[in-house]
């Protein structure tokens, strides 16, 4: 399988975004899915993705502890592409036992509380949604973070059993951004008051001038620590070596 992605890598090195996104959605159809965190990187693949096909699927994780921010763009993204987000929720009795016997903000007191909530609220939602299908797409960029920056363009989900692709894996913030605003597409109003990764409510903070990207995330957890059990490699969560650091 490696190898088939070390191919893929190779035909795929020089295309576009847009070029990558029309490949597998024209190609594989229902067959893959847009992961949509409605941040702003999610919303350009969401403009890529419905341009390569109006009836694309693109699926939510509502972890129930969003922002009403990221409510507001959801249904601005809905009416503006004429689309329906598929919605994955958390098992109700999950979340119920696991605030009722650590609390509703558990994930402050331990890194492994906050992973439970995590899995619960993210991950197991997450397993389900990408049972539907063989190939997901998802927003992430190199530059996003130290446990980001040797990912590729298409990679191997050991984790799913399933081709992951990364059409901005190469592009900067500014690209994004630059994008966005020629494309008049819905975004998040957080990311202007310096929200650049948005996550649930009380687990995301606006980051000051010169600090990393998802230094607002977590941000009570070092740098290598910061991932939530989505992207995972090898069936574990790839720590920065030293010279990443």
């Amino acid at each position: 399988m490696l190898a088939s992605m070390d191919a893929l890598n190779r035909d795929f090195e020089h295309k576009t975004a847009q070029e990558i996104v029309d490949y597998f959605v024209k190609t594989m159809g229902q067959g893959v899915m847009l992961a949509s965190s409605l941040g702003a990187e999610d919303q350009v693949l969401t403009h890529m993705a419905v341009n390569a096909s109006p009836s694309v699927r693109i699926f939510v994780l509502d972890t129930g502890r969003l922002h009403p921010e990221t409510y507001l763009v959801m249904a601005q993204t809905q009416k503006k592409y004429d689309i329906k987000h598929e919605i994955y929720f958390p098992n109700q009795d999950h979340v119920e036992s696991m605030v009722r016997e650590k609390g509703i903000n558990l994930f402050y007191e331990s890194i492994a509380n906050r992973k439970e909530c995590c899995n619960i609220r993210k991950v197991e939602p997450l397993k389900r949604a990408l049972s539907t299908c063989t190939a997901w797409i998802t927003g992430l960029r190199k530059s996003q973070g130290v446990t980001r920056t040797d990912m590729k363009v298409i990679e191997w989900d050991a984790a799913h059993n399933i081709i992951k692709i990364n059409p901005l894996a190469n592009w900067s913030e500014e690209e994004v951004w630059t994008y966005i605003k020629q494309n008049e597409i819905p975004y998040n109003t957080l990311h202007d008051q310096r929200y650049p990764s948005i996550g649930c409510a009380p687990c995301t903070r606006a980051v000051s001038p010169g600090e990393d990207v998802r230094a607002g995330r977590w941000w009570w957890e070092t740098p290598d620590q910061k991932e939530c059990g989505l992207h995972i490699k090898d069936g574990k969560i790839i720590h920065p070596t030293k010279d990443q650091k």
